[in-house]
């Protein structure tokens, strides 16, 4: 995705990331949760793929009414993935013959 489809597609979608002291994380525009333990947290946002990775994290609030996550813990990384999301590519077969 270029600059421009990225601003284009901005435009439309709306999501803000709050990180408070590094421990509170409050994420809008969910659309699911793929993985989560206590090192690393996946979220499908509508902005494509959200990983926060820290130590001792959890869920701490999964709103599907609002499409808002709260992770909780200590925070350490955030990084949207470079790739364009493809929901086929997610199933175990699809990682396998990427």
């Amino acid at each position: 995705m270029n600059i421009d489809e990225r601003k284009q597609f901005a435009n439309t979608t709306v999501q803000n990331l709050i990180l408070e002291n590094r421990g509170n994380l409050t994420i809008s525009g969910v659309l699911d949760v793929l993985s989560f333990d206590d090192q690393i947290v996946i979220v499908e946002t509508e902005l494509g793929l959200l990983n926060v990775k820290g130590e001792n994290l959890r869920i701490n609030k999964l709103s599907i009414d609002t499409s808002e996550v709260i992770v909780e813990g200590d925070i350490s990384s955030l990084a949207y993935s470079e790739k364009d999301y493809d929901k086929k590519s997610t199933s175990l077969f699809g990682k396998i013959f990427k």
